[in-house]
């Protein structure tokens, strides 16, 4: 299989400030450890960013830059997006197609929203996925905790046998590109 690292929302507006998602400088450091990965197995990176008019994470605003921390080559791809599903009015299919990518390793921001989206969406697509258990976060709510709400997704997903393909939930150290 060929893969594809995709890097979600990992965005300065959503990891600065008094309320930051759950362990959110080692989601950043992992985050760093699965690039490099990718990069020496030759596998595509992509940050996808999110955006929305008229807020925080208007396109090209400080808040819309990938978060500080994040070690980003120029030969990697950048992916802009506007609904939580980063397949959904965007060129990713396209992009996975033209590098015959046939497996996708996902980790980012958020891990209810996003993340889970991304991960249903690609495998509804038929994409075998693997998400990265430590490297996607979210901020705590009212009902759950971040912890909680990572530990729920990573239990979640990988039953989730519908799409006919299979999902996957690892550590950052368990992830192989070869």
């Amino acid at each position: 299989m060929k893969s594809a690292l995709l890097i979600i929302d990992v965005q300065h507006d959503l990891f600065e400030g008094s309320r930051r998602p759950f362990e959110a400088d080692a989601v950043i450091e992992r985050i760093n450890a699965l690039t490099a990965k990718a990069r020496a197995a030759g596998a595509p990176v992509v940050f996808v960013q999110h955006e929305e008019a008229d807020s925080p994470l208007e396109y090209n605003s400080p808040g819309w830059q990938l978060q500080h921390g994040l070690q980003v080559k120029d030969s990697d791809t950048r992916l802009r997006k506007k609904t939580s599903d980063s397949f959904l009015r965007t060129e990713l299919r396209e992009l996975l197609t033209t590098w015959q990518v046939d497996h996708l390793v996902i980790c980012g921001y958020a891990s209810e929203f996003c993340v889970d989206t991304t991960v249903r969406s690609a495998a509804a697509q038929g994409y075998p996925v693997t998400l990265v258990s430590d490297a996607h976060t979210t901020h705590d709510k009212p009902h759950a905790s971040g912890q909680q709400i990572r530990t729920h997704e990573n239990a979640t997903l990988p039953n989730v046998d519908s799409f006919g393909v299979k999902i996957t939930a690892v550590t950052t150290a368990e992830v192989s590109f070869a």
